[in-house]
């Protein structure tokens, strides 16, 4: 277990992440004041120097971007190192640019702890080298990192591996630390989780508004078609039966058509995709509950044709399931359709008289009511299903203004 980490490629990549943060203060040193023989001090100053101009570079926004993706390759290693987005693939690192001063601010911390601790390490790891060669009877020149206390133990010889030990122990012990920090400042910000949760929302929405689809379109094609084939066997008359076979074909390529467009949604592909049917095209709705036997009275009131384009579709989607949980539940029976646009709102109202014998169903028990409900309330109207006067009712209100 503890010998774990040590055949890890991603301790040694979080090492190496750290030794090149060090590059910078050691570049500098060279230049001021010279390593050839640092103390204490020499070491202070090559690593307090270049903390103002590595501190504005972190502040400009692809700064984080940059740092974002070099954590997620070599603290992370792995296939999700390579995803964009704020903390994808479970790496809680963002690899997106700065979007306010408080991820310039944390980026710029990170960047200098990044050197100041990659500078610390890479001191550590040369003298605890330098250690293992003294205790092992090599002999080693004046070290880089001079300003520690160099090992003299005599007859050491067999403690010549405690120091490799050691260094194994800051390998690992570092690259952990460093992942830490770097969870708690290049982690996503709260824009960027509000952002991401925000698009989770969007696409389980969508795949609740794909799956009403689905239930709509294709539940009425079937209803039609049972009710259809059922209707055309009891009258046993090959004219019915012509009639019912066109409708249960007109329905089913609709069905057909419905699903292709929402294929091509959940695929999505870039290619043109058909826009979904909207109020204008009710008429066939009500044609098709006619040819299964229903007898649908109609009454359109207004300006239909110039509804919003998503209430028209939402109205047609609404109007299908009514007329459908209507065939479904009370066979071919008289049906009464209202359509009204008036100036402020749209009213929609199915209504069908109650089987006798045959108990209503409990109001908004069904998925398809439910459906009927969210697509209301989506537009900020408001659907009721029930009955009254003794008919079963599906009665919706949406707003236009």
């Amino acid at each position: 277990m503890f010998l774990r980490p040590l055949v890890r490629a991603v301790t040694y990549t979080r090492w190496l992440h750290l030794m090149i943060g060090a590059v910078v203060p050691i570049a500098a040193g060279l230049i001021y004041p010279g390593l050839s023989s640092p103390t204490v001090a020499d070491w202070l100053v090559a690593g307090l120097l270049p903390v103002p101009p590595v501190a504005a570079l972190a502040l400009l926004p692809s700064a984080r971007r940059a740092e974002g993706l070099q954590a997620r390759l070599m603290l992370f290693p792995g296939k999700h190192a390579r995803v964009r987005g704020a903390g994808e693939a479970g790496t809680g690192i963002s690899a997106t640019p700065s979007a306010s001063w408080a991820d310039r601010g944390r980026t710029a911390l990170w960047a200098v702890f990044r050197m100041e601790a990659g500078l610390a390490v890479w001191i550590v790891s040369v003298w605890l080298l330098q250690c293992a060669l003294v205790l092992s009877g090599t002999s080693v020149e004046e070290p880089v990192a001079g300003a520690l206390p160099r090992p003299g133990v005599p007859g050491g010889g067999f403690l010549a591996p405690l120091p490799l030990f050691l260094l194994l122990a800051l390998v690992v012990g570092a690259g952990r630390l460093e992942t830490r920090v770097a969870l708690r400042l290049l982690g996503p910000s709260v824009k960027e989780r509000m952002t991401a949760l925000e698009e989770r929302t969007e696409r389980l929405l969508e795949r609740n508004r794909i799956a009403r689809e689905l239930h709509d379109s294709l539940g009425h094609a079937l209803t039609l078609a049972v009710v259809q084939a059922g209707a055309a066997r009891a009258a046993g008359d090959p004219e019915f039966t012509d009639r019912a076979l066109a409708a249960i074909e007109e329905s089913g390529r609709a069905a057909l058509e419905d699903l292709e467009r929402v294929l091509l949604l959940l695929r999505e592909k870039g290619g043109p995709r058909g826009a979904a049917p909207g109020l204008e095209e009710a008429a066939r709705l009500l044609e098709s509950a006619r040819s299964s036997g229903a007898r649908v009275s109609a009454e359109v009131t207004g300006p239909v044709e110039e509804l919003p384009g998503p209430v028209s579709r939402e109205a047609y989607r609404m109007l299908q399931e009514a007329l459908t949980n209507a065939l479904r539940h009370a066979g071919p029976v008289p049906v009464t359709v209202r359509v009204a646009a008036e100036p402020s709102r749209f009213l929609l109202r199915v209504a069908n008289p109650v089987p006798a014998g045959r108990p209503p169903a409990a109001a908004g028990s069904g998925s398809g009511l439910r459906g009927v409900r969210e697509r209301a309330a989506l537009l900020g109207g408001e659907a009721w299903a029930g009955v009254r006067d003794g008919e079963w009712r599906v009665e919706v209100t949406l707003p236009l203004r």
